[in-house]
């Protein structure tokens, strides 16, 4: 059994007025299990929170340090914690 922990991630580059938040949910969603959301922050990076199974975290956060994503991702800094609930589904905010 996967313990569930919350991942939260900010995706430095060109990621915003390219669909980015748009496919980062639909990638959690494909992948299953996640609640969270992907929202645009006022210095250009997005910022995801993902909360479920370790193992679908981990795979959310290695198609987002991937190429696969839309527009140009320069990097990626995540920390990790313990799930703190409260979501609906996985949102675009």
């Amino acid at each position: 059994m996967s313990e569930d922990v919350r991942l939260v991630a900010w995706v430095r580059g060109r990621v915003q007025g390219v669909g980015f938040r748009w496919f980062t949910r639909a990638r959690a969603l494909e992948i299953g299990g996640l609640s969270g959301f992907a929202l645009n922050l006022a210095d250009g990076r997005v910022q995801v929170v993902a909360e479920g199974p370790r193992e679908a975290c981990e795979e959310l956060l290695k198609w987002l340090q991937g190429g696969d994503t839309p527009g140009l991702v320069n990097g990626v800094t995540e920390i990790w914690d313990t799930t703190r609930g409260g979501y609906d589904g996985f949102a675009i905010r």
